[in-house]
């Protein structure tokens, strides 16, 4: 009897011990999952949320005449540009809404935030139309940054941010595989993405091709062109910047007038697409303005 007794209480031990394996098991599974970050996503998962973050992502947001309809800042977070910030909001009669950091990190999608997060209506997009638009009314001839396929965030903020501060008259970009005006590419750009028109478009090859007929030069930045600072970017052009991993397409490519590149001298063969951008836009730039 002792053995059985002691038998059918190791045995019960042993069941609830497997059925608290299962219940451990099956709340895996029924739990909640976690909000995907942003870096997960493909580039057709990013939405243009007309979520802002970063400090001055919010700061030129503030600027622009976009509609805002709150502003979320991290609780206990009055200091440093915060306080501007946050006076900047008051005086416009935008609301102010102190909130955890948990949900501002969940907002944010994880990332970066600097304690303060933007609720604003999606920044609009333009045509191609709009943008040569832009360059008659300002006298100028078209400075034009088109973008072929870009799908990571920082890369395509950071072309923007260079696209505005050389003067271009807007920029170009996919509707498909390609990463749209995310809050990370807003963050990225520094809040460049306010000031510059940007258009989406469902063919880069037929956008080339229409402003090829409007007497735009378009010039394909890829390797084996001719040297950036030996090519003439006088007059109405648009600069195609390529993917992360392989370039400006063939059919772009194809349809380009000239090929320009960045001779490199080291062991590496080629610079970030960004990095790039802001070498030949800088040198588009000043061709520009002295002719």
């Amino acid at each position: 009897m002792e053995y059985n007794k002691k038998h059918k209480s190791a045995s019960m031990a042993g069941k609830q011990k497997q059925y608290g394996a299962a219940r451990v098991h099956q709340d895996k599974y029924n739990a909640p999952k976690p909000a995907p970050r942003a870096n997960d996503l493909e580039p057709e998962e990013m939405e243009d949320t007309g979520l802002v973050i970063g400090r001055n992502a919010v700061r030129e947001l503030l600027k622009s005449d976009r509609e805002i309809d709150k502003i979320l800042v991290r609780r206990g977070d009055r200091e440093g540009s915060i306080v501007v910030l946050v006076a900047m909001a008051v005086e416009k009669g935008i609301p102010v809404v102190e909130v955890d950091k948990d949900k501002l990190d969940r907002m944010a999608g994880f990332a970066p935030h600097q304690g303060i997060v933007a609720m604003a209506a999606p920044k609009e997009y333009c045509t191609p139309e709009d943008i040569l638009e832009i360059a008659k009314e300002r006298g100028e001839a078209p400075l034009i940054v088109i973008a072929d396929g870009i799908t990571d965030p920082y890369n395509l903020g950071a072309l923007i941010r260079c696209a505005e501060g050389c003067g271009a008259h807007g920029l170009i970009i996919p509707k498909r595989r390609a990463v749209g005006l995310t809050p990370l590419v807003s963050k990225a750009s520094a809040g460049a993405v306010e000031h510059l028109a940007i258009a989406k478009v469902a063919n880069i090859g037929a956008t080339v091709r229409m402003l090829k007929k409007e007497g735009v030069w378009v010039f394909a930045a890829e390797a084996g062109g001719k040297p950036y600072y030996e090519t003439d970017f006088r007059g109405p052009c648009a600069l195609v910047f390529g993917s992360e991993g392989n370039g400006v397409s063939d059919l772009v490519t194809k349809e380009a007038d000239v090929i320009t590149s960045i001779p490199m001298y080291g062991k590496v063969n080629s610079f970030n697409v960004s990095t790039a951008a802001s070498v030949i836009l800088a040198e588009a730039a000043k061709q520009h303005r002295q002719s």
